[in-house]
């Protein structure tokens, strides 16, 4: 398993350079609008089966290291 801060992956080519999830278009701010609009978990991985639970703790963990004042080149 893939350490946690390592699934989330920033590419100028896929979503504007976002921070994204394991280099799919998935980037982390979708993730957090999805969790933030009440969708839980399980939810949210069951809506989205290409999604996987660490990705989703991945997410968390990249808010929380970017709140902190970690420049995002540092946390992704």
């Amino acid at each position: 398993m893939k350490h946690a801060i390592e699934r989330i992956t920033i590419n100028p080519e896929i979503c504007h350079g976002k921070p994204c999830v394991r280099g799919m278009r998935w980037p982390v701010e979708v993730i957090l609008d999805l969790m933030g609009s009440g969708m839980t978990q399980e939810e949210i991985l069951e809506d989205h089966p290409e999604l996987e639970k660490e990705d989703l703790l991945a997410c968390f963990n990249f808010a929380k290291l970017f709140m902190s004042g970690h420049t995002i080149k540092y946390v992704a």
